[in-house]
């Protein structure tokens, strides 16, 4: 079964950069990426979010779990993401 988590993130988050999904799902990518802090995110945020869409937010949890949190996908995936935030 191929993930295509981050995927369909960096679509949400390309389509609309500054709707509250977006970034509530670009805080998540953001934490996820620094391991010594305890990947610190609210998890009241997930309340903000329609049950498909935690589902993705789970998605990126999972893939963190399994150190997908790195790597050459990710990275591109968070640059995408970065760049569409900056650019949006």
């Amino acid at each position: 079964m191929q993930d295509d988590t981050l995927e369909k993130v960096v679509e949400i988050i390309k389509a609309d950069p500054h709707a509250g999904l977006s970034l509530n799902l670009y805080a998540l990518v953001s934490t996820l990426k620094m391991e010594n802090s305890g990947y610190m995110y609210m998890l009241r945020k997930l309340r903000d979010l329609s049950a498909g869409h935690r589902q993705l937010a789970y998605g990126l949890m999972e893939l963190m779990a399994r150190n997908g949190n790195r790597g050459e996908a990710w990275e591109a995936a968070v640059q995408a993401m970065d760049r569409a935030i900056r650019d949006g």
